[in-house]
């Protein structure tokens, strides 16, 4: 079984970077003072590469891997998830105010433009997608306060069990 590309070109990187730091230490030893101070010198320099790329191999073959894998790895998706359980608790306080002239008719158009706009981005899992549909159609409606809770609820507990680190 041969490594994945990432390694191989790290592995390279890693061997390219151990002989020059090792070749170097040979030279600066010998006019340090001598034939044991190069081997000393030279033993340290590349044992020094060598073990900081080892630590780093983990963040840099992460720049080789695909999108997808990227985007889970960072958060961005749970971010957007948020964010569009934001915009449609926006929404659905403008569509069920606390008083009865609390929101604008224009505001409320805005952040329903703003919700189903962010609701609409690819990079959001499927199930966040589906149920901010839900939310969003029990919103819409307008005609029941409680079908509209929980719809937000289960978008709430749909966002909370696609984040990373469960």
């Amino acid at each position: 079984m041969t490594p994945p590309l990432a390694t191989r070109i790290h592995l390279v990187i890693t061997f390219a970077l151990v002989t020059c730091a090792a070749l170097g230490g040979i030279c600066f030893g010998l006019l340090l003072g001598g034939p044991i101070t190069a081997v000393i010198v030279a033993g340290a320099a590349g044992l020094g590469t060598w073990v900081g790329s080892f630590f780093a191999r983990r963040q840099i073959v992460a720049l080789f891997r695909p999108e997808s894998d990227v985007a889970r790895a960072d958060g961005y998706a749970e971010g957007i998830a948020d964010g569009v359980l934001v915009s449609i608790a926006t929404y659905q306080a403008a569509v069920f105010p606390l008083t009865p002239d609390g929101v604008s008719e224009e505001e409320r158009q805005a952040r329903r433009t703003v919700a189903y706009r962010v609701s609409a981005y690819d990079g959001l899992p499927l199930a966040v997608r589906v149920s901010a549909a839900e939310a969003l159609e029990a919103v819409d409606q307008g005609l029941d306060a409680d079908r509209a809770q929980a719809a937000m609820k289960a978008l709430s507990l749909t966002v909370y069990a696609h984040r990373g680190g469960r």
